[in-house]
């Protein structure tokens, strides 16, 4: 996953109640530092067109619909080993481009194993994604039937409930159980933030995560009614920022839900290089997942290129 051969791989350490439960979160701050990165005047030109393309190698390129076939994710696959046609590579002056990885049900990693041959991590949402309302034996199971079909990075969803009752034993417990039921597989934590009410209970859901070894702290599952945010993501990578400083292990982040236009990608790039630094743009440490993301950034690059936008339809749909 890492292209980096220093890259320390998170390592569960003790849970620390006492730093948990004095987590606070003033959530007037955390707006105002959001509207201001949304009201900034963006990268123009050239250096938005170099973010654009950071932007695809960072994306978890997805389908997880209820009527995905083999077919639909095969071509899912081809679409993230070549994300731009050639004519815009070419004047682009890029000689190779991928996506950071595909992202599918448990289902369809066979499909995607039989396009993919090693070129590109397979990432599988478990433990009875979207709502984890399963037992525990059910969805380790699950973890262990991904892994061994050719997932490389596991997507788990973790129980709402210990969050909203506090009971944050329970919940580093389960992620422990998880991140060693993926052995050599990544594990990304998500938190279905828009069901944990206050940013608090964000905060403090990232750091036992993290505390219990996970190596993405994840926002959605996009199922729910409130998906990725630029406050909720503030709260997140400051909680991996100071995770860091604490314990010397880098975790990376993940928003998905609701990251459909190039414009938006670029305010999450801004939030990561502005609170946490270049390194965490790379696709070890900064995923967005995605499934129409990627049509509105070939848009943008087509319009850099030719100076007209073209339709979407005219762009291979994912």
């Amino acid at each position: 996953m890492s292209p980096n051969l220093d890259f320390k791989r998170n390592t569960a350490i003790d849970l620390d109640l006492g730093w948990i439960n004095h987590l606070k979160v003033n959530r007037n701050a955390a707006d105002r530092r959001a509207a201001s990165l949304a009201n900034r005047r963006t990268v123009k030109k050239e250096y938005q067109a170099a973010w654009l393309i950071r932007a695809i190698e960072c994306i978890d390129l997805t389908t997880l619909s209820g009527d995905d076939t083999p077919g639909r994710v095969e071509r899912l696959c081809r679409k993230a080993m070549r994300p731009l046609r050639a004519d815009l590579m070419q004047a682009l002056g890029i000689d190779s481009l991928t996506t950071g990885a595909v992202c599918v049900y448990h289902e369809m990693i066979q499909p995607a194993v039989h396009v993919l041959q090693g070129r590109l991590p397979i990432a599988a949402v478990s433990t009875a994604f979207p709502a984890g309302l399963s037992s525990l034996e059910t969805k380790i199971r699950e973890i262990e039937l991904s892994v061994a079909a050719g997932a490389t990075e596991i997507d788990i969803v973790i129980t709402r409930q210990h969050v909203l009752t506090g009971n944050w034993q329970a919940l580093y417990d389960e992620m422990v159980a998880y991140r060693q039921a993926c052995g050599d597989a990544h594990v990304k934590a998500i938190l279905a933030t828009g069901d944990l009410v206050t940013l608090e209970n964000v905060a403090k859901a990232s750091w036992v995560c993290m505390m219990a070894g996970a190596d993405f702290i994840k926002t959605s599952t996009g199922k729910e009614g409130v998906n990725a945010t630029i406050p909720v993501s503030l709260v997140m990578v400051r909680a991996i920022r100071e995770y860091y400083e604490r314990t010397g292990y880098k975790v990376g982040y993940k928003p998905a839900g609701g990251v459909s236009s190039a414009k938006t990608a670029l305010q999450y790039l801004t939030v990561m290089k502005e609170e946490l630094g270049n390194e965490w743009l790379q696709p070890h440490l900064f995923r967005i997942g995605a499934s129409s993301l990627l049509t509105d950034i070939e848009r943008q690059l087509e319009h850099y290129v030719t100076g007209s936008y073209s339709a979407a339809h005219r762009h291979a749909q994912p």
